[in-house]
């Protein structure tokens, strides 16, 4: 399994089709994949384990959101004032 995802990361151009989020408007795709990212980390850190499958979502949420989002965001996670649940 980790040679797929290797093998997809490698692979990645740009964010594929997600049946969940068919219009243009790709807002929520940003901030889905950018809380399943910080989830992903959260979960498999507190486990211990490789965090390299996480890097999935974190290249989505890069290629799909404006980095002014991602700034702002990463700074409320820091201030412990971000609307998300992880």
């Amino acid at each position: 399994m980790a040679e797929d995802i290797k093998t997809k990361l490698e692979n990645y151009r740009t964010a594929p089709f997600d049946a969940r989020f068919p219009n243009q408007n790709q807002t929520r795709n940003c901030w889905s994949n950018y809380l399943d990212y910080h989830r992903c980390q959260k979960a498999l850190t507190a486990k211990g384990e490789d965090t390299m499958p996480c890097e999935w979502y974190r290249r989505v949420y890069k290629s799909l959101c404006p980095m002014s989002w991602i700034q702002k965001w990463d700074d409320q996670r820091e201030e412990g004032t971000f609307p998300g649940k992880i």
